[in-house]
């Protein structure tokens, strides 16, 4: 299984977001795939995230977490997911709330500094629960992905066209073509 990561796999948006999206096909348990499984894509996912993720700065590299940091970061990706869907949902659960701010002052607490990939990811967390673009945090038709939509007029309906988009399309064109030919 190949396990680069490649720019269509990052949400373009929020590293908080990338890291939620580390499950893929989080809701289909024969399908899911954990890409952090494997400690060394946690690595992996460091570098890559230096240069793709919408919240680093210019030159600005992340530094993979230590091995003893990897359950706080993988509670914070877990809280950050199950938060942010619940939010898009329309639900706004005070206890997962509460729950994400813990594991995000955990990982600031714990990370020995700034630029590691948990403290990275919480104050990428903090900055989605406090800013505007909270409110353009969408859940991909096709994948699952949670994704900030950009779109002038917020109807984006999946975390990336040439991908998802292009799947869903597809499929559809199939289908059609499927029922007519019958």
């Amino acid at each position: 299984m190949d396990f680069s990561w490649t720019p269509h796999r990052f949400s373009g948006g929020a590293l908080a977001l990338d890291v939620a999206n580390s499950v893929i096909l989080r809701f289909s348990p024969e399908k899911s795939l954990d890409r952090f499984a494997v400690p060394a894509q946690i690595d992996s996912f460091s570098a890559a995230a230096s240069a793709l993720s919408g919240d680093q700065k210019h030159g600005a590299a992340l530094v993979p977490t230590e091995a003893r940091n990897r359950p706080i970061l993988l509670s914070l990706r877990e809280a950050t997911d199950c938060y942010f869907r619940m939010a898009v949902s329309g639900v706004d659960d005070r206890l997962l709330l509460a729950r994400l701010l813990e594991t995000a002052a955990a990982a600031l607490r714990h990370a020995p500094h700034d630029q590691s990939l948990e403290a990275a990811t919480a104050r990428s967390a903090l900055q989605l629960i406090a800013g505007t673009e909270r409110q353009r945090i969408r859940i991909c038709g096709n994948c699952g992905w949670l994704f900030i939509d950009r779109s002038k007029n917020r109807s984006r309906v999946w975390c990336d066209m040439a991908v998802c988009g292009n799947r869903q399309k597809a499929a559809r064109h199939y289908h059609r073509t499927k029922e007519e030919t019958a």
